[in-house]
C-alpha cells in the first residue's frame, strides 16, 4: 500500500474505520487487527470503486463487511453473545476513546446485534436514513423502525434496566 494512498484515502476516513471496528471488538488486539485488515481491504477493492456512491460510503461498507467477516469467523472457533449481559472475562476497554460516556456508549451498543450495532453507528454519524439503507442494502423505512427500536434498547440498557 502506498503511502499517498494511505494518506489521501484512509487517513481522512479513519474516524470511520475506528468507529466501526472498535463497535465490534473486544479487546485493543483485537482493534488493532480489525484496523489493519480493513485498510488492507480498501487498498485492496480501490480499483473496484466505480464512483456510483461517495468514497465515505465505499469505506464505511468495507469496514462493515470486514468487521462483520472477521467477527463471524471468530465466532466459529470461539464463545460468542446470546444474550443481553456481556461475559465476566471479555475486555471492553479500547484505548481508542478516552472519553468515559463514549466508553459507556459502545459498551452499550456491544449488546446489540451486528447489524443493529451498523445501524446505530451510521445513525450517530448523523447519515440520512438513505444512505444507511444503501449502505446496509434495505430501505428507509425500514431504518426509520430499527433506529427507534434501537434507541430504547439502549436507554434501557444505560439505564441499567437490562443488565
Amino acid at each position: 500500500m502506498s503511502s499517498d494512498f494511505y494518506q489521501f484515502s484512509i487517513l481522512p476516513f479513519a474516524a470511520i474505520i475506528i468507529k466501526i471496528c472498535r463497535a465490534y471488538t473486544n479487546s485493543q488486539e483485537d482493534f488493532e487487527d480489525y484496523y489493519q485488515e480493513v485498510c488492507l481491504q480498501i487498498w485492496r477493492s480501490k480499483d473496484n470503486f466505480k464512483g456510483q456512491c461517495e468514497w465515505s460510503t465505499w469505506v464505511y461498507r468495507i469496514s462493515l463487511n470486514v468487521c462483520l467477516t472477521l467477527l463471524k469467523k471468530k465466532k466459529n472457533g470461539q464463545q460468542h453473545f446470546t444474550s443481553d449481559r456481556l461475559p465476566d472475562d471479555v475486555t471492553t476497554d479500547n484505548k481508542a476513546f478516552e472519553n468515559e460516556s463514549l466508553n459507556q456508549l459502545y459498551k452499550a451498543i456491544k449488546y446489540l446485534s451486528e447489524v443493529d450495532r451498523a445501524v446505530i453507528l451510521l445513525y450517530l454519524d448523523e447519515k440520512p436514513y438513505s444512505e444507511i439503507a444503501n449502505i446496509l442494502g434495505t430501505n428507509p423505512n425500514n431504518i426509520g423502525v430499527r433506529v427507534k427500536r434501537i434507541k430504547e434498547r439502549l436507554k434501557k440498557i444505560l439505564d441499567g434496566k437490562i443488565n
